[in-house]
């Protein structure tokens, strides 16, 4: 911490001589070893304190600055070590600035009385209309959001996360502003009551009203030209510019947004990307993406989705307002100029293309096709899960995961098949069976709620769900049973019992957060209760919870393999678990081949349309080699024959294992 002391009178003279003014040199103070050489051209107004001016500055093109002040108006400020501060058009009022700071071109920079710096903003997600108001802060994570919006059927938890928040926000209140060290604000507009963290870069921008910048040194944030955001919080890592506009948003860490994106009451959460398009009261958990110009996501509640481009939704039926929502499961994408009139809720890695209005409910059939023809909606359950797409999927978001801040607000799970997905399937599977069994297996359409499936898309869903719950399951049992030399059938019941009665149950996906729905109603018990009350209690409550999942999902896999294979685990032997793995590398390397088949379409001569443009068929496919590849040694085919491979050698490792068990 800096001390300070009162200008000499040496000082005073030399700062007048350099055109500088104060209302009161008593209360403009120093630090020790000021020096007066690099302040011209600045007024003083009320209390300002002072840090030395020793470094210089090297900027775009190899030009150097001394730090100093000059041509600024300082007004209740606090300036920090070697800051340079130049050309403010009219002041700077009420802030407290960090060392190595560089403001320059800036119009004007103030806290105009007390604020809350965008901590408490209410934004209207889901309904635009109100009442599923998210109160922003600085804390907030995806799954909290989920709560606050979501769980309204519990109006003493709500009333309970308002109290919270505000208490956050009131704490944090001030009537000074703060701009961290190593800051660079240039060539920028009016920033009103903004509190900006550290290496943080505000370049170019228009307006900023009432926000937080929490950037810092492991992820600066930057905002760009032409930027105007009011009532906003953007978390570290964030990436801002090229025009967009913000009204009451939260921005999570490492998103990016850009070329003109325009969002009101919206919340984005880790890793998002918004680009051209437009958002309204939308509720954007981790790797939501929409790049297109033509593309409005509005009212809709996503994660891990890919908004195709011209994607469109209503909420608005034009009788009681836009009051309307729906919810597109996590990896649910979009294809270009799909529609979907809300209400509807689609399940999870589904696609939807073209135009749906009949209000479908897909939640408990994942992995499907949504397709319209002739104004009907036609549901292709399970067929996802061969995709080439759907496995690309999984393995690109962990490595597109760009926050480097060490605290992370989210906790996001990334498994395709987890206990949520898979009870989904469960039900999926009993749904198509009662189907079949009400209508008759030679029925050519079957109904679903407003959606039709067909008879072989119907048998072909009850092979893909058993398919991957064969998967699931046997990934659990192998993964339970790795590394351990079994000498009788005891042993592996007692290493298959559970370490915990958590997780037995219902599910849920909050928002990227994969956990036992028991977990989450007891935090919000502990939060009605008021033994969890604070936002950094309820943060940690969400780590623990994504952090013992593995020990969780054990515990409802062991639950559900009486129910799918009919032996009881408690009475489980070496043969039993030797038909569980046989069963477990089939569907694995059958599911694989799927995708193997699938990713072959990618080199069909179909593909090579429009390859070797003037050219004969033998220049088309070497034109398409070389821009493409060829098919065997293609990434993604090589890594799908590796884990056919690797798949192949864990069940025959463990198989093994078992039958020495089996033998004694």
């Amino acid at each position: 911490m800096n001390t300070y002391r009162k200008l000499t009178e040496d000082e005073v003279l030399r700062l007048k001589s350099q055109s500088c003014l104060a209302d009161d040199w008593e209360k403009v103070s120093v630090s020790e070893g000021f020096s007066t050489e690099f302040v011209h051209h600045t007024r003083f107004s009320g209390e300002v304190r002072l840090g030395v001016f020793q470094s210089e500055f090297t900027l775009a093109g190899g030009i150097r600055k001394h730090s100093g002040l000059r041509h600024v108006t300082l007004h209740n400020v606090t300036v920090g070590d070697n800051c340079c501060i130049e050309n403010v058009q009219n002041y700077i009022a009420n802030y407290e600035i960090g060392h190595d700071t560089f403001i320059e071109n800036v119009d004007i920079i103030l806290v105009d009385g007390l604020s809350r710096f965008g901590n408490g903003v209410e934004v209207s997600v889901l309904n635009e209309t109100g009442g599923r108001e998210v109160l922003i802060n600085d804390k907030l994570s995806a799954h909290l959001a989920y709560i606050m919006a979501l769980y309204r059927h519990r109006p003493e938890l709500i009333a309970r996360l308002k109290e919270i928040t505000e208490f956050y926000a009131n704490k944090h209140a001030s009537a000074m502003g703060t701009i961290g060290d190593h800051v660079t604000i240039m060539n920028t507009g009016s920033i009103k009551n903004i509190r900006i963290g550290s290496h943080a870069r505000i370049v170019g921008t228009c307006r900023l009203y009432n926000g937080s910048i929490n950037s810092n040194e492991a992820a600066p944030v930057y905002i760009g030209d032409g930027v105007i955001c009011d009532d906003f919080i953007i978390s570290s890592g964030s990436h801002v510019d090229d025009g967009v506009m913000l009204t009451r948003c939260f921005v999570g860490q490492a998103c990016k947004l850009g070329h003109n994106y325009s969002a009101s009451d919206s919340l984005f959460f880790s890793n998002c990307q918004g680009e051209n398009g437009e958002a309204c009261a939308i509720f954007a958990g981790p790797f939501t993406v929409t790049h297109h110009k033509s593309t409005l996501l509005i009212a809709g509640m996503f994660s891990f989705m890919n908004a195709g481009s011209g994607s469109n939704q209503s909420n608005h039926m034009y009788k009681l307002g836009p009051i309307h929502q729906g919810t597109l499961e996590r990896g649910a994408k979009t294809t270009s100029d799909s529609y979907i009139l809300w209400p509807a809720r689609v399940g999870a890695f589904s696609l939807v293309m073209g135009r749906h209005v009949n209000h479908s409910d897909t939640s408990n059939l994942p992995f499907s096709y949504l397709i319209e023809q002739n104004n009907t909606t036609y549901l292709v359950p399970g067929v996802n899960l061969r995709s080439v797409g759907t496995i690309r999927d999984a393995q690109k978001w962990p490595k597109r995961d760009g926050r480097k801040d060490p605290n992370k607000l989210d906790f996001i799970n990334y498994n395709l098949l987890s206990p949520y997905t898979v009870q989904k399937m469960f039900k999926g599977r009993e749904t198509l069976l009662n189907l079949r069994h009400a209508s008759g297996e030679l029925s050519d359409i079957y109904s679903f709620h407003s959606a039709k499936i067909r008879n072989s898309s119907l048998a072909k869903g009850i092979k893909f769900y058993e398919i991957a719950i064969h998967k699931f399951l046997g990934n659990s049992v192998i993964k339970r049973l790795e590394g351990i030399d079994f000498r009788n059938d005891d042993e592996i019941r007692a290493r298959l019992r559970p370490d915990t009665s958590i997780g037995t149950g219902e599910w849920v996906d909050i928002s990227g957060l994969i956990a036992p729905k028991s977990e989450i109603d007891a935090l919000m018990d502990g939060i009605e209760n008021g033994s969890v009350n604070k936002l950094k209690e309820i943060n940690a409550e969400f780590e623990r919870m994504h952090l013992n999942y593995y020990t969780y999902e054990w515990t409802w896999a062991y639950e559900k393999l009486e129910e799918f294979y009919g032996v009881k685990p408690e009475a489980m032997t070496a043969t039993d678990i030797i038909r569980i793995v046989e069963k477990w590398k089939e569907s694995v390397i059958g599911l694989d081949r799927m995708v193997y088949e699938d990713a072959k379409k990618e080199f069909s001569m179909a593909s090579m349309t429009g390859f070797g443009a003037d050219g004969s068929r033998l220049e088309k496919e070497m034109d398409f080699e070389q821009v493409r590849g060829d098919f065997e040694s293609n990434p993604f085919v090589t890594a799908v024959l590796k884990h056919i491979e690797v798949k192949s050698a864990l069940g025959d490792e463990l198989i093994g294992r078992m039958k020495k068990v089996e033998n004694k």
